[in-house]
This record gives C-alpha cells, structure tokens and sequence, in this order.
C-alpha cells in the first residue's frame, strides 16, 4: 500500500474503525464502498467487510470499514466502532452495542427528510457528515462519491453530501 498522507491516523498508526447498518436497499454497501475508496484515493490502508442477512428482503444489513497506516483485520471488533452510521431507525438500538463509549453515532433523524435532494441520497447525507469528524481529504470523499455512482447523480448526491457536511459542522465534533 501507498504511504499513508492524511491525518493522525497515517502518522501514529491509529486505525479509524466505521460500522454502517441500516436495512436492505438503503445503501449501506455503497455507502461502505465510497467510504472505502475514499480513504484508499488518501493513500490509507484500508479493510472492509459486509453482512447482508436478508437484505434483499428489507433486513438488516451491516458494514465494517478500517482504514489506517496498517489495517489487520477488517472487522470492527464489538464496542470499538469510533463512529457508527446507521440509516434505518429500526436499527439504531440493534447497533449501538457496537460503538465503543465516547464513540459517535450518526442516525437518520440527523438529517430532515425534507432537506434531502432526493430521499435515496440519504446514505451520501450522512457520509458527508461523518466527514466532518474524519481526517480525510473532502476531495477524495466527493471523488469516491461521483466514480460509485452514474453521472446523472453526481449533482444531487454532491448536494446531499454538503447538506451532510452543514449539518455534521453544526453537530457537536468532540473526537472519539
């Protein structure tokens, strides 16, 4: 792997542990993808692993992503998620026992569903919060965005992740 360029992660050795959850069709996976590249265009290591139970049916759906100097594993041991994003309601007291204590939750009811651009963009809304508390490069996170998705969405989600970014600015960032 490259040598690491972005933030306290790529110079102590720390790795930065992410849990997504929500339901099936809500674009956790993609979600995990974006994150994923984005911390991989940072020069990071990166790990990644999904469960999908009965997704396709509207079932919980879960992904790890691990990115730091050197990541070992790719998955979030229980109680040690920095940051938890969650898309569904339903799912937040199901994956709370997977963020470690001071860790930050990031849930649906963050962002108004009548501020969306588009209510499937949800997912991109809270990625863009979340990087407010990461120390990666907004560009590679709007990078990651535009080569996951097709052109025609790239102005909608681009909108979606700034809504994400305002909100997650006003949100209280005391680091994990």
């Amino acid at each position: 792997m490259t040598t690491p360029t972005a933030g306290p992660a790529a110079t102590t050795g720390a790795v930065t542990n992410v849990v997504l959850a929500g339901l099936g069709g809500q674009g956790v996976i993609k979600a995990s993808d974006i994150l994923a590249d984005a911390a991989l265009r940072a020069g990071l290591d990166v790990k990644k692993s999904e469960i999908h139970g009965m997704s396709q049916r509207g079932g919980s759906v879960t992904s790890d992503v691990r990115f730091g100097a050197k990541v070992l594993s790719p998955m979030v041991p229980r109680g040690e998620a920095d940051y938890l994003v969650v898309l569904a309601s339903s799912e937040v007291e199901v994956t709370r026992p997977l963020l470690r204590p001071g860790g930050v939750l990031l849930s649906p009811d963050l962002v108004p569903d009548a501020d969306l651009p588009n209510k499937r963009s949800l997912n991109v809304a809270l990625l863009g919060a979340l990087s407010q508390y990461l120390d990666l490069p907004v560009e590679a996170m709007l990078d990651a965005v535009k080569a996951a998705l097709p052109e025609r969405l790239h102005a909608v989600n681009e909108r979606a992740f700034e809504l994400g970014r305002s909100i997650g600015a006003r949100a209280d960032r005391s680091r994990p």
